[in-house]
């Protein structure tokens, strides 16, 4: 902060009354508290540690203007969902820095308040309270157990170990193509959980005889299957290798798990996998297609799916994206305005996976209820006012067009799946995929030998496979052909 910002608190509770007080006491490079806002009748009027209370949420704006306000500080943190929300909005229509103190659970034995102060966090950016799981179910599934997590590295794949180490499993075995990412998890769990029995390896879901390897060596009787090329616009121009890799991958690991013995093998799927306009969409789409496919097969383990939208600040999502452009003064880059995205935090999402796992008995897709879809616009113009600028002002706003293979909303799932509840109300089931497992056993075949001869038809195949894919077929000019 600048040592001459002028600073609005909202909430005139302990934790806005200890903002203020050790802000006077430490001068903190300058800072000046100007005002209080609370929605309490009784405390208008009056002040503390000198600083008026000066009136409710309603207020806000023009307290901002009369006192030429720089930062607001949020210090409510009892405050959840909409009544959260609604005040968050008010502080980002004031154009100024929004900062807030962590949720009441955040602040539980933590001592030092400024050191607590943080920007508004992404979970924000929601609406709504954090979604909560069942814990003892989640600990049943996983303490004790041999849990093995391909991908484990990535956005999805690091939080899945990060809580399963919490769970207490008998071992933790990541399994991962890219050294750097599986060294930074590595380290983060040895620090944090040094009691851990834990495994951490290099290799692809590519390689037949690595992953058989594993199996056989460590005998997980969980496996989460997080390994996947998951950006779109890059499988659009690499369409073979999101079917190497998606598509192959989940059907090597697959087998390689009903040999060896696992008891539950997990994929993680997405909302992209449902009428796919993309090749990952679809490469999901027949993963999914897999998963029921060795459940019928193979009695010994339960093969499941899970699908879920989109999760904040996971590599290379639009949130991370957009801070940067923004750091950068923008232009912040949204692809079409209209265009709407179901979102969760990451924690979130793997929470529900791993109650999910304890619910599977095999063959389910389970569908997480991902709440009220967001406009990527609103989400880009609220970070810009959380930023203290203006949009469109400060930073504009450029509308790129659709990429290739993208769609404006995605849907959670098929009509032709109907959708069943289970314990937990946030976690549905799909009915499952009609489908002949010879006839499609026969194309993975000849999708995956297509898929290494570099051929211009893969799209064609998968739409055999899939015929809920739609894809616009590429053109080649004359021209080019004979340059």
């Amino acid at each position: 902060m600048k040592k001459t910002d002028k600073i609005l608190i909202v909430g005139a509770g302990e934790v806005g009354r200890s903002f203020v007080e050790e802000l006077h006491r430490e001068h903190s490079d300058g800072m000046q508290v100007s005002c209080i806002i609370d929605d309490d009748p009784l405390k208008a009027g009056l002040n503390i540690d000198g600083v008026p209370i000066i009136g409710n949420r309603y207020d806000i704006a023009d307290a901002v203007k009369l006192y030429k306000i720089d930062d607001i500080i949020f210090a409510i943190p009892s405050a959840y969902g909409t009544d959260r929300q609604e005040i968050l909005n008010i502080c980002r229509d004031t154009g100024c820095r929004v900062q807030t103190v962590p949720t009441l659970h955040e602040l539980i034995s933590e001592e030092d308040s400024l050191n607590l102060l943080r920007k508004v966090r992404m979970q924000d950016l929601l609406g709504r309270e954090q979604l909560q799981v069942n814990n003892e179910e989640v600990l049943a599934g996983i303490k004790g157990k041999t849990i093995l997590v391909t991908g484990g590295g990535g956005s999805i794949g690091s939080e899945l170990c990060r809580q399963i180490a919490a769970y207490e499993p008998k071992q933790l075995v990541i399994f991962d193509i890219y050294e750097n990412n599986a060294y930074e998890i590595q380290q983060e769990l040895k620090e944090n959980y040094p009691e851990l029995n834990l495994e951490v390896l290099i290799g692809s879901v590519r390689n037949t005889n690595r992953v058989n390897g594993i199996m056989k060596k460590y005998r997980p009787e969980i496996v989460f299957h997080a390994a996947a090329h998951k950006h779109v616009p890059l499988m659009e121009e690499s369409p073979n290798e999101a079917i190497k890799n998606n598509v192959m991958g989940t059907y090597k690991t697959a087998v390689a798990a009903a040999r060896f013995g696992v008891k539950k093998f997990v994929l993680i799927s997405t909302d992209k996998a449902v009428n796919p306009t993309n090749i990952m969409g679809a490469s999901k789409r027949i993963c999914e297609m897999i998963i029921q496919m060795m459940n019928r097969q193979f009695k010994e383990t339960d093969f499941v799916a899970v699908r879920f939208g989109n999760v904040l600040g996971s590599n290379g999502s639009v949130v991370p994206t957009f801070k940067k452009q923004i750091e950068h003064g923008g232009p912040v880059k949204v692809t079409d305005k209209n265009i709407i995205r179901y979102f969760m935090t990451i924690p979130e999402a793997v929470s529900l996976v791993l109650q999910a796992s304890y619910y599977a008995e095999g063959g389910e897709i389970y569908v997480l209820d991902m709440g009220e879809p967001v406009r990527i616009d609103d989400m880009a113009r609220n970070l810009i006012r959380m930023s203290g600028f203006i949009p469109d002002v400060d930073i504009k706003i450029e509308y790129t067009g659709l990429r290739p293979g993208e769609k404006i909303f995605e849907e959670l799932l098929m009509a032709e799946e109907g959708l069943k509840s289970t314990k937990n109300e946030l976690i549905h089931i799909g009915c499952p995929i009609k489908m002949d497992d010879d006839w499609f056993r026969k194309k993975l075949i000849q999708l995956d030998e297509a898929s290494y001869q570099e051929s211009e038809e893969i799209k064609k195949m998968v739409a055999e496979i899939v015929p809920t894919y739609h894809y616009k077929e590429e053109k080649v000019s004359v021209a080019a052909v004979s340059a």
